[in-house]
């Protein structure tokens, strides 16, 4: 297993992974974004995202992308400087090998090496092995905290009212 940086090629294996999350997380029809939409987002002059990629040797020796860790870069105002670890994501044929806890350790490391004061990211209340490895792992989980959003449809609701 070796895991490194994302580059702009490797973005249709990422968003391969990210429908495979989806549909693991019951909603295979919210993902929106395209190939093209990682490239120019991630790989811009100013990305709006990073990546690490896991990857293996698969049985016709050719290397491929197993597992992601996307993560992007925020400001709170009592901590500073904070990553948001988006999706941590290991194709279902390698849960269990430990590339999942390797994908997480290196968010850490970013997140050691960065200086941050926090890291954080959500998980569904009922994923209770990611919540057990979590918890495990020394993370707190919020439990007085709901995550709040507004969806396209909502934020052009919202501005029509006003």
């Amino acid at each position: 297993m070796n895991i490194r940086k994302g580059n702009p090629e490797d973005m249709k294996a990422v968003l391969e992974l990210i429908q495979e999350l989806a549909i693991f997380e019951k909603e295979p029809e919210a993902v929106v974004i395209t190939e093209e939409d990682l490239i120019r987002d991630g790989f811009g002059e100013k990305p709006l995202f990073h990546v690490f990629v896991a990857e293996i040797e698969n049985d016709e020796l050719k290397k491929e992308i197993v597992g992601i860790a996307l993560y992007y870069y925020r400001y709170s105002t009592w901590k500073g400087k904070t990553i948001h670890l988006e999706d941590l994501i290991v194709k279902e044929k390698m849960r269990g090998t430990g590339l999942g806890s390797a994908l997480y350790s290196e968010i850490m490391k970013q997140g050691k090496r960065d200086n941050v004061r926090r890291i954080e990211w959500n998980v569904l209340d009922w994923n209770t092995p990611a919540v057990n490895f979590y918890k495990n792992s020394g993370a707190r989980i919020l439990e007085d905290w709901q995550v709040v959003q507004m969806d396209q449809a909502g934020i052009n609701s919202f501005l029509e009212k006003l």
